[in-house]
């Protein structure tokens, strides 16, 4: 499984032999325009992001993973807008990982991305578009460790790991160590911080971003 690492990251920039239908959709990608935010929450898609890895090293150790779960209409689970990539098995099918990559850009479009922990997540992604495909991953991302404690200061006023949230929620955790069954436990965790939200007038996904900023911001500098 550790094998994916000589294919998978290829050096930074080394995109001379990405295939002609990857290029274009990602020329596509690109050219997508970025979504409206000041608009209700019913109105945003949001995307949950998990990652699997050989380590806690965004910048040695490899992404085995990604498994992705849309919430559109205010953070309504469906079924049908999910998706994993497995990367484990492909040592030889150097196209078909581009080919993977360009399926999550394709998915996630340019929707704000909800992770835990989007150091470590975003962190993978990063290296992985940028030594795959040469671009710079920068979405727009929500990160619940830290939203969290701001909006349920009741629960726990500081970040604490995802297996005490899930507890504080009464959530099970079983079976939280696949990455798919991961995935939904987070978007589950974040229908949750969507109703508080709401609760609290942040009812758009503006305000949600303007809310973590604060909060991140105030967290960082004390």
């Amino acid at each position: 499984m550790f094998g994916i690492k000589n294919f998978l990251f290829r050096g930074a920039g080394v995109v001379a032999d990405m295939p002609d239908d990857v290029r274009q959709a990602l020329l596509a990608w690109q050219a997508m325009p970025e979504p409206v935010l000041n608009e209700a929450h019913f109105h945003v898609r949001y995307v949950v992001v998990d990652v699997t890895t050989s380590g806690s090293k965004p910048e040695s150790d490899q992404l085995l993973s990604i498994s992705a779960l849309g919430l559109p209409r205010a953070g309504t689970i469906q079924p049908d807008d999910a998706l994993f990539l497995d990367f484990s098995g492909m040592e030889n099918e150097v196209a078909a990982v581009d080919r993977q990559l360009m399926a999550f850009l394709q998915f996630v479009a340019k929707a704000p991305l909800v992770t835990f922990h989007s150091a470590f997540v975003l962190g993978f992604l990063r290296r992985a578009f940028k030594e795959r495909l040469g671009i710079d991953f920068e979405p727009q991302c929500l990160d619940m460790a830290w939203l969290l404690p701001t909006l349920f200061e009741e629960k726990s006023a500081q970040p604490v790991s995802l297996d005490q949230w899930l507890a504080c929620f009464e959530m099970s955790s079983e079976g939280r160590r696949a990455a798919m069954a991961n995935t939904l436990m987070l978007a589950r965790l974040f229908q949750r911080l969507l109703a508080r939200a709401v609760s609290k007038d942040i009812d758009t996904a503006a305000r949600l971003f303007d809310e973590y900023s604060a909060s991140t911001f105030l967290r960082r500098s004390h």
